[in-house]
């Protein structure tokens, strides 16, 4: 099946991960490319085989699972990290998303919700666990002294639209609008579109399609 998700498991514990591994392999359309038992080994197996989801253990001794994630992401930012935990605390939770995790489900649930939750992840979705609450400090903290006119804008930017269709949206030209995506990228320190959206959906200055 060419169009399985490609799986990489990281956690301390063997049983943690042979459990995880019967979950997926009841999925048709995933499949696990790779355990990992720490986080050092998780970022040698994610260079050597480029999964499409990374399921990381949160707490894990040596390299945790939130310093893992920032160095994959730094090496491979196209990847996502779905993270696990047994703490709902909102703290973590938000250290987590902060890292570039794309979701954080608690291990209690885990056996009934992974295979859905790679998928939300895969299909652009940010996942958190039903028994937590979205962090909401998240949304706007890191804005990086962009203005409300260019927050709105980058909005635009990650549902997909076009400068024209952002320029007819606000009543202003298109040349206005590539103006402010050039402003949003020099205040941001990025030099590449692609990684505006991905900056935005991260730092949670914007709210998901």
């Amino acid at each position: 099946m060419p169009d399985r998700i490609s799986v990489l498991l990281v956690d301390d514990h063997n049983l943690v991960r042979r459990g995880f591994r019967r979950i997926l392999e009841d999925e048709p359309d995933i499949i696990v490319a790779g355990e990992a038992g720490s986080g050092s080994e998780a970022i040698k197996l994610a260079e050597d085989l480029h999964p499409k989801v990374i399921v990381m253990d949160c707490a894990m001794p040596g390299m945790n699972g939130l310093e893992a994630t920032r160095q994959i992401l730094g090496k491979q930012p196209q990847a996502l990290v779905l993270m696990l935990s047994m703490h709902p605390e909102e703290t973590l939770v938000r250290q987590a998303l902060e890292a570039g995790a794309r979701g954080y489900v608690l291990k209690n649930a885990v056996d009934l919700e992974l295979g859905s939750a790679i998928r939300r992840v895969v299909n652009g979705e940010t996942v958190l666990d039903s028994q937590l609450k979205r962090p909401v400090v998240l949304k706007g903290k890191r804005h990086a002294g962009l203005t409300p006119r260019e927050l709105e804008v980058l909005q635009m930017i990650v549902d997909g639209k076009s400068n024209k269709e952002i320029a007819s949206a606000l009543d202003v030209s298109a040349n206005t609008i590539a103006v402010h995506r050039a402003n949003m990228m020099d205040t941001l320190g990025i030099h590449k579109a692609a990684e505006l959206v991905v900056y935005a959906i991260r730092n949670g200055l914007v709210d998901l399609p």
